[in-house]
């Protein structure tokens, strides 16, 4: 029985009315025909659960159980497709790979390839437009994967960092999201995992990825986190879908990258600015200078959820050629840390933190935004943080 005919006739909740919760109505309405539709935003204890047939949650919503009333739309769209789906999770590099696969396979693909979930649009959408030639690039967060009962056909694992602290309070329940792209996998599907994850059981074949940032593709982006990003593409592509090689690695030097993602976005008096607000962990941070040849100063910090900077504090100390200025809660932790150098520096705000830069970092050197800290409490995403660092560079 597919989900459409499963959901016809049902009494049907969607808990959670942001973008995912809309889409869902109107993927209800378009596709099946429940005999109820309702919306909720409260909280889980003012549900009536025995009026409802099925609960779909939107991602983001804290649930501890795993009650069986309770779905997602990420977990129906699996449960319709997920033979044609490429599923790619991790805690960093899952936008850029997913978006370069799916820059690859619209070139290679001589079917149609659609890239959904976490960025692109939601996955039920598109649910009636996926048929037997179509490619799927699934991009997968944890809050998507938390709940799920079905993993996708090829599950692809990239890395794995501190984040997410304050959602789940600890490493091993963010982990334990996480491996459900690959805990429903049978023999016949494939799990492509990087070395920096913890072993996981899975009953798929898999495919061991070292953190590999040898090759030259004439990559558009920058960092050799992106070669290895690269590297992934070429594995997925190649050995799994069987495409030709040299075709593969052809098309990824068109791939120009994602806003907000060590993106060049402008130079001013003499000084280049780097926005790569999507940083939230120290590794990426530290990823961000070593990419920029020209780098000088690097503005850390924003909201505090907890994980551990001693990475990034011991690099600090180890490479006094850069000037270090930090903002708000996770900043003050990290100079706090290293503050006795003469090389960091203590802002209140970003506003702050970009015109000291611009003081300091002299013509021919680069300003970066890299913050190795979430945004929210001070923007409202990591989107309008790159927009303000724009905005205030005057770039």
């Amino acid at each position: 029985m597919g989900v459409a005919e499963k959901l016809s006739g049902k009494k049907i909740l969607i808990w959670g009315y942001g973008r995912e919760g809309q889409s869902t109505r109107l993927f209800l309405k378009r596709c099946c025909q429940p005999a109820l539709i309702e919306v909720f935003e409260g909280k889980r204890e003012e549900i009536d659960e025995d009026k409802y047939d099925l609960i779909v949650k939107s991602p983001g919503i804290p649930m501890e159980d795993d009650a069986p009333k309770y779905t997602s739309q990420t977990e129906l769209f699996l449960e319709e497709h997920r033979d044609k789906v490429i599923g790619i999770t991790g805690t960093k590099g899952k936008s850029t790979t997913s978006a370069m696969l799916n820059h690859v396979l619209t070139r290679v693909n001589p079917g149609k390839t659609i890239l959904l979930g976490n960025i692109g649009e939601p996955c039920l959408n598109y649910f009636d437009e996926v048929d037997d030639n179509t490619t799927v690039v699934f991009e997968m967060s944890c809050h998507q994967l938390a709940k799920i009962k079905v993993s996708p056909h090829v599950a692809v694992f990239l890395n794995l960092y501190e984040e997410h602290l304050d959602y789940y309070g600890t490493f091993e329940k963010y982990f334990r999201a996480k491996q459900n792209i690959t805990r429903f996998q049978d023999e016949e599907d494939y799990f492509v995992v990087g070395d920096q994850v913890p072993p996981i059981e899975t009953s798929a074949k898999v495919i061991h990825m070292p953190y590999d940032t040898s090759g030259e593709y004439g990559l558009k982006v920058f960092g050799k986190h992106n070669v290895s990003n690269a590297n992934f593409v070429i594995r997925i592509a190649t050995e799994i879908l069987g495409y030709d090689r040299d075709e593969v690695i052809a098309s990824l030097s068109g791939f120009e990258g994602l806003p907000h993602r060590l993106k060049f976005i402008g130079e001013k008096d003499g000084v280049r600015y780097y926005d790569d607000s999507i940083s939230t962990i120290p590794d990426a941070a530290i990823r961000a200078l070593e990419a920029v040849p020209e780098a000088h100063t690097i503005l850390l910090g924003g909201m505090d959820r907890g994980i551990d900077y001693t990475e990034l504090t011991d690099y600090m100390l180890a490479h006094p050629e850069y000037q270090y200025v930090c903002s708000y809660d996770s900043g003050r932790r990290i100079y706090d840390a290293v503050g006795d150098m003469d090389n960091v520096h203590y802002m209140e705000t970003l506003e702050a933190a970009v015109r000291y830069a611009a003081e300091i970092t002299p013509p021919g050197k680069a300003i970066l935004l890299s913050p190795a800290s979430a945004s929210y409490g001070y923007f409202k995403n990591f989107e309008q943080r790159g927009e303000m660092f724009k905005d205030y560079a005057g770039v």
